[in-house]
């Protein structure tokens, strides 16, 4: 099956898609883009593979759901286009990433730049309608993003994982701490932030093993 993802994770992912479980998500997912209003963009589908190339990889990041909220997903978890309002989770990752490091608070909520140094910012759903949350859950997608998750696991070391909340630590805990950095919080998210995720220091920890790995350090 074709599938519009970058030809590096297109390798390693291949024999993903012409599983019955994928043939069937793609049916699905076509009929509701040409149905109703879904996020992101179809063209923003796999843009976190686009956007991260597999050699390039150094931080894995899981998110759940798209946003759901008109202009907001762009196919990179916790991320917005340019001139979008920050969703709370994504202002509290902001606020962690100046405590942590002195990086300024940013202007724009469009991660690319992290995507672009190696931060795979992965949603385990892909697609979503409009103001519904969780809508196209159970489809398909979380078997597809397992799978990507275990692919990384079998196949890269040296990754640093940022697993917040327990469904992102669900879906990492393939993931080998003996020969990766696995980093562990609550979700950002302003229900759980103030009881974790702020002063996890997550940034500075991860820059450090990259660092002692030999590679180069994120700018946040």
């Amino acid at each position: 099956m074709d599938v519009r993802i970058a030809d590096d994770w297109k390798a390693l992912l291949a024999d993903e898609f012409d599983k019955p479980y994928f043939r069937s998500l793609v049916e699905f997912v076509r009929s509701e883009y040409a149905s109703t209003t879904i996020y992101p963009k179809g063209g923003n589908i796999f843009r976190a593979f686009d956007k991260c190339p597999v050699d390039k990889l150094k931080v894995v990041i899981i998110g759940q759901d798209p946003y759901h909220g008109e202009g907001q997903a762009n196919g990179l978890c916790f991320s917005v286009a340019q001139g979008v309002p920050f969703p709370p989770s994504l202002q509290n990752i902001f606020k962690e990433v100046n405590s942590d490091t002195g990086a300024a608070i940013p202007t724009s909520g469009e991660l690319d730049r992290w995507a672009e140094q190696g931060v795979l910012l992965l949603n385990s759903v892909l697609t979503v309608r409009a103001h519904q949350a969780a809508s196209h859950a159970g489809r398909g997608w979380e078997q597809f993003t397992d799978a990507v998750v275990r692919a990384i696991a079998q196949n890269k070391s040296g990754i640093v994982y940022m697993l917040w909340g327990s469904y992102a630590q669900k879906k990492g805990a393939i993931a080998s701490a003996a020969s990766n950095l696995i980093l562990k919080s609550v979700h950002p998210s302003p229900l759980s932030s103030y009881r974790g995720f702020f002063g996890c220091r997550h940034f500075s920890k991860a820059n450090q093993y990259l660092v002692e790995q030999g590679k180069e350090p994120i700018v946040w």
